[in-house]
């Protein structure tokens, strides 16, 4: 996954310098407004603000400058005072602030694979990237309601082939996860090996067991149950086909056929060589 990562950050360098402008859209929920800022750029990132009559919260805060210029006009023109930070798979822009986090998510961010994909973004995106955070954190138990601004924060574990951070429901209607589950075909990140997909699917449906309105990813934005339904349709048969096929190339080609119209088919080459390696 290291490796991976530090390609990722190379290719996506000089495509950053020239991102397109970030947007904002907002959607209700029972007693607060979520907005979600949409970066626009090659990574897809995707910041969050809860809104309530008695403050803020921010999730997922962007970490290259653009981003946080962006984010940070946004919250102030709400005129509320932010009352809690929440980092959940991402690093961000928070500085000296203080953080909310899944319980062992500060420890990990900062030793091991997560410190030096950190060190390689760095290193890699150079001044367009903010300096990474060092804020103290509050870790919430897994299995544990953190109740903000009126709000609550139901923190559970996300899908083992991922970091070892939280899916997070907020109130009734909204969960929080890494990647969005969105319409297309999954990317090499997130399918390291065989095992993967079986725990991707796994966390998929203990997603949809939370009964949410919307889908928030880290990556992707917002998409809603009926997508996070596809997403398990078709891990599904990504594990059916794995089943079927006895090798990379005939498994590759079998997906692309099985969905021949859905976006992100370059990437199912690559997937199909982590599944059989």
């Amino acid at each position: 996954m290291k490796k991976k990562i530090m390609m990722l950050a190379g290719a996506a360098m000089a495509a950053l310098s020239v991102s397109a402008q970030g947007e904002f859209k907002s959607y209700e929920g029972k007693g607060f407004t979520m907005h979600v800022y949409h970066s626009n750029d090659v990574m897809a990132d995707c910041s969050f603000v809860i809104e309530t009559k008695k403050g803020l919260v921010t999730m997922e805060e962007p970490l290259f400058k653009s981003g946080v210029k962006e984010f940070e006009a946004y919250v102030a023109k709400l005129g509320k005072l932010v009352t809690a930070r929440i980092t959940d798979y991402h690093e961000g822009g928070t500085g000296i602030q203080p953080l909310v986090q899944p319980a062992g998510m500060p420890q990990f961010m900062h030793e091991g694979v997560y410190d030096a994909m950190m060190k390689g973004f760095q290193k890699n995106f150079g001044d367009m990237m903010v300096e990474r955070p060092t804020g103290k954190a509050k870790e919430v138990k897994f299995g544990s309601t953190e109740k903000i601004n009126g709000v609550s924060y139901l923190f559970t574990k996300g899908p083992k082939n991922d970091f070892p951070a939280a899916t997070i429901l907020i109130g009734k209607d909204f969960c929080l996860m890494h990647w969005a589950p969105a319409k297309a075909h999954m990317n090499a990140l997130q399918l390291a090996n065989r095992d993967a997909v079986a725990q991707a699917l796994e966390g998929a449906k203990a997603a949809k067991a939370l009964g949410a309105k919307y889908y928030l990813g880290s990556h992707g934005g917002v998409v809603t149950p009926e997508d996070l339904d596809f997403r398990i349709a078709y891990l599904t048969k990504m594990e059916q086909l794995l089943a079927d096929n006895k090798d990379a190339a005939t498994f590759a080609q079998a997906l692309k056929n099985a969905y021949p119209n859905l976006p992100g088919a370059e990437a199912v080459d690559a997937v199909a060589a982590n599944l059989y390696k």
